[in-house]
């Protein structure tokens, strides 16, 4: 029998829809959730395994864990789009997952003052309608000594808003080595051609110097703008010229400076670890006039843009009618509020922003935890074959492209199923697990679990019954 009547065979052994959902598991899962979600699911699952006999699987699951895999998306798909999920990828700032873990004070404060109306616009000394970034405008002054700030949904509109604000029209001279297109096919070129501002390249991909921009600047030049590289390098014969340096030429030529930082290291003394990330208060230090940066990074908040500088200059940028339109919910603003009250607190700051805590996690904490978590997976699924293994963390989301974190990780593989097999089980199971596939094992890493979240593992691993 040729190939290609071998795979029709197995294709025609593929169980129907209806047989399917005959199956008790199926059944009492239509009973909650009606037939249309389970119908759905059920067509997904077998598509997925024709697709998976098409690519060289030998066999058709049996018609049981075919219904069992259909219930689990069934009741995923209901269960909500955005829900929590179990972090075992070692990757910190993680885009997919939701990048940086909420505080402790968030979360609470969340939960405290916004389950009914909340003062969202209106003071509560004077009754009258106020501005709804003031509280954390104030405290991102008095953290990081600047003039002035303002607050918006991502870093990538702080950038858009910035450039529309200020450069409308007008020159933006930035080094041709910071040309950068980051994640979500995001590019410095396109954000200012869509902010109408007028593009100037200088120097070359590897290196630019200061007198490249000063060349470039006409009467038409409204900013000299700095991008943080974020999720890569150029190594070798290179030069970029340093903050300081082109906040004295934009100064001299009476023109405004803008940093976009990316991934908003608050202080320089924050974290040894991140001393290779471009600090904030360094470069407003260096007399830059302007700077953005994501809230959800290394700052440790909700999904936000931080705009912070010149008190004129800000004004500007928060008086743009784009600024309305990208305006922070009360939710995000009061988690950002609770956030940054963090970083008042030297001592508090360390011991409470789950991204710090994750990056400094001692090796031997890890090489225990991992070790512990090994040995309860086997007892809960002993079809598994499993080991620890020295490997590396990542800070993500473009922040330290360059630095692995040594860690411990444990690696799981399943005799029969393959590590996408598997890997899809671990996201069906609830709550979701997700750890990173690796020379054909499923690795987890105990560095970005939260409290309480190995045990969730090994009790989603006997769930399955593997």
């Amino acid at each position: 029998m040729s190939e290609e009547a071998e795979l029709q065979e197995r294709l025609r052994a593929v169980p129907s829809v209806q047989r399917l959902l005959e199956e008790p598991a199926l059944r009492a899962v239509e009973a909650t959730l009606g037939r249309e979600a389970v119908l759905g699911a059920v067509r997904q699952v077998l598509e997925s395994v024709r697709q998976a006999l098409r690519e060289g699987a030998a066999q058709t699951p049996p018609a049981a864990e075919l219904a069992g895999r259909a219930a689990a998306r069934a009741r995923a798909r209901l269960a909500g789009g955005v829900r929590r999920a179990i972090n075992a990828t070692g990757v910190i700032l993680h885009t997919g997952l939701g990048r940086a873990v909420l505080c402790e004070a968030a979360r609470r404060d969340i939960a405290a003052e916004l389950g009914g109306y909340c003062n969202v616009e209106l003071n509560l000394e004077t009754g009258e309608r106020g501005e709804r970034d003031l509280f954390v405008a104030g405290l991102l002054t008095q953290v990081l000594g600047c003039e002035a700030a303002t607050v918006v949904n991502n870093n990538a509109a702080a950038t858009m808003l910035i450039l529309a604000a200020l450069a409308k029209g007008k020159e933006v001279i930035v080094s041709r080595g910071q040309l950068i297109e980051i994640g979500g096919s995001f590019r410095i070129p396109d954000v200012m051609a869509m902010s109408g501002a007028k593009l100037v390249e200088v120097g070359t991909t590897n290196r630019t110097h200061l007198r490249d921009y000063e060349r470039a600047i006409t009467p038409e030049t409204a900013l000299l703008l700095i991008v943080h590289a974020s999720n890569y390098r150029i190594i070798g014969f290179t030069k970029e010229v340093e903050p300081r340096e082109l906040a004295a030429l934009g100064k001299h030529h009476g023109i405004p400076v803008f940093h976009d930082v990316g991934s908003g290291n608050l202080l320089p003394g924050l974290a040894d670890e991140l001393r290779a990330e471009p600090s904030v208060t360094e470069s407003l230090d260096a007399g830059v006039d302007l700077l953005c940066f994501s809230g959800d990074k290394i700052l440790g908040g909700p999904q936000s843009g931080v705009i912070v500088g010149r008190k004129d200059l800000v004004q500007k940028v928060r008086k743009h009618p784009l600024w309305r339109a990208l305006r922070l919910d009360k939710v995000i603003l009061r988690a950002l509020e609770s956030t940054v009250a963090l970083y008042l607190d030297p001592e508090r700051r360390g011991q409470t922003v789950p991204t710090l805590l994750m990056l400094r996690r001692p090796l031997a904490e890890l090489e225990a935890a991992a070790a512990d978590l090994a040995e309860r997976l086997q007892r809960a699924a002993p079809a598994l074959e499993i080991e620890t293994a020295a490997d590396s963390s990542r800070l993500g989301s473009g922040s330290l492209p360059e630095r692995d974190i040594p860690t411990r990780v444990v690696r799981i593989r399943h005799p029969r199923l393959s590590p996408d097999g598997l890997a899809e089980k671990m996201r069906l199971s609830r709550p979701p697990i997700f750890g990173r596939i690796q020379d054909d094992w499923i690795l987890l890493d105990p560095r970005t679990l939260q409290a309480g979240e190995a045990e969730e593992i090994v009790q989603g691993f006997a769930a399955m019954k593997l």
